[in-house]
């Protein structure tokens, strides 16, 4: 993507910070207050998801895929503004929800309802860190990596993700790996599953084959960074049953 997220969140920041400054100017000082601190919470954001910090376990999403108390009052101006912008762009979309990429294989956006979920009951990879596991889909397998987006999940999260991927593969079982779109995050994950199980040769050939599948897809400099990163010391290709 041209930009990333901590410029745009930061240009949120300012954007809130001059209309509070404005509201404050006109005497409705007790109706700033909140725009003061969407503002400040929109500048946190900016500065943990810069590329330099990078940590998303700022916002505490578990393992489980929850968010605390303490995160939903906190962070409750930037959780709930993604969770309205993804719906809504998501609902102006003429993508699929998801997309296969291979037998079994899914990549796709955030699956807010059952209906966004691919068939087969999948083990779900999340790789998202601002978007709850909803209770709608909270009966599969789950496994996530929190990761801010347009950034990239680190190397070691990739092969983490990969083998518990393959594991549920030797179950039978489908996978589906999702960020908040299906565009990046879900697609360096993807890409070295595909590398992992022998369907593609690299993780640009991996790329390739996922653009046939899911034409939108745009994996920026950050991703291709973590896969050449994990490639180094990626598992030995493995060969699908079947």
């Amino acid at each position: 993507m041209g930009v990333g997220i901590s410029f745009l969140i930061g240009l949120k920041a300012a954007t809130l910070f001059i209309f509070f400054a404005s509201l404050r100017n006109l005497g409705f000082a007790l109706l700033s207050i909140p725009i003061l601190y969407a503002s400040l919470v929109s500048l946190l954001v900016a500065l943990a998801s810069h590329p330099s910090i990078n940590l998303p376990m700022l916002l505490g999403k578990g393992t489980d895929g929850k968010f605390p108390i303490w995160s939903l009052v906190m962070f409750s101006p930037y959780l709930y503004f993604v969770r309205a912008f993804s719906a809504v762009r998501r609902f102006t979309s003429r993508e699929d929800p998801y997309s296969q990429v291979s037998e079994g294989l899914y990549v796709g956006g955030w699956p807010y309802s059952p209906d966004k979920l691919p068939p087969g009951n999948p083990a779900i990879i999340d790789c998202t860190c601002e978007l709850p596991r909803k209770m709608e889909v909270s009966g599969h397998a789950y496994f996530c990596i929190p990761t801010w987006d347009t950034r990239a999940p680190q190397p070691g999260e990739i092969e983490s993700a990969v083998k518990w991927a393959c594991r549920k593969i030797a179950q039978k079982t489908p996978i589906f790996i999702h960020c908040a779109y299906g565009h990046g995050r879900s697609v360096a994950v993807m890409c070295a599953l595909l590398v992992a199980l022998g369907l593609a040769e690299d993780w640009k050939s991996a790329e390739k084959l996922i653009r046939e599948k899911r034409p939108y897809i745009r994996m920026n400099a950050l991703h291709r960074e973590a896969l050449e990163e994990w490639s180094k010391h990626r598992l030995s290709p493995l060969k699908r049953n079947g």
